[in-house]
């Protein structure tokens, strides 16, 4: 695990409010990115802007997150906390490698290029944009439409849809048919890089599911 320097005076108790927090939705993150582990093949994964979202590591076995957040840092500073929300949840700490870097995702991250199965942007801007790079041509990007990052992805030639991420009841499914139907905006607008920067905001699609998942293919 890679974290920056900071108080750790009642460092079990602090990550245990975040991750309450964090959770509030009991349950429900870990269904999401299990009804995606279910379809995606994914050993290594990236989590830009992760606050401290912990459920990747409930489901996959080696988990880079990335956050500017400074309560970020402390969540994830505290290695003997993290190793008890992972056994909570059913996974072995000794199997798994929970990695954390304090930066802007936006900065140079010094990982590797191309050498993560799966990229995940949830709430945290353009992820795609400044991230695919980091990820290996046949990996995924689960993303959801807040912010833009869809559109944005759909823009980008090194993507084509692969499949979406719908969701009932509180559990999720992954379709990957009548895929031509999705990504088809309720207004005709010349959909652009600069829009979106501009409007930093995600556009209304005439079908709407929780996230899609697009395929890297250059």
């Amino acid at each position: 695990m890679v974290v920056g320097q900071g108080d750790r005076r009642n460092v079990p108790e602090r990550t245990r409010r975040l991750w309450t927090k964090q959770d509030q939705h009991v349950g429900d993150r870990p269904r999401l990115f299990s009804a995606v582990a279910e379809v995606v093949r994914a050993e290594t994964v990236l989590y830009p802007g992760s606050y401290v979202d912990l459920a990747p590591s409930f489901v996959w076995p080696s988990v880079t997150y990335v956050d500017v957040d400074q309560r970020a840092m402390q969540f994830f500073g505290d290695r003997e906390g993290i190793d008890e929300l992972l056994v909570e949840h059913g996974s072995n700490p000794g199997l798994q490698r929970v990695r954390f870097i304090h930066a802007d995702y936006t900065d140079d991250l010094d990982l590797a290029g191309s050498s993560f199965d799966l990229l995940v942007s949830l709430y945290a801007g353009m992820v795609s944009e400044d991230c695919t790079h980091h990820l290996r041509v046949g990996g995924h990007l689960l993303v959801n439409p807040s912010h833009g990052d869809v559109a944005m992805a759909s823009l980008d030639r090194r993507y084509r849809l692969w499949g979406v991420v719908v969701s009932r009841s509180g559990d999720y499914s992954v379709q990957t048919n009548d895929l031509e139907t999705y990504l088809i905006p309720k207004r005709a607008i010349d959909i652009t890089v600069e829009l979106l920067h501009e409007s930093g905001r995600g556009l209304a699609y005439t079908k709407s599911p929780f996230a899609h998942l697009f395929e890297r293919v250059t």
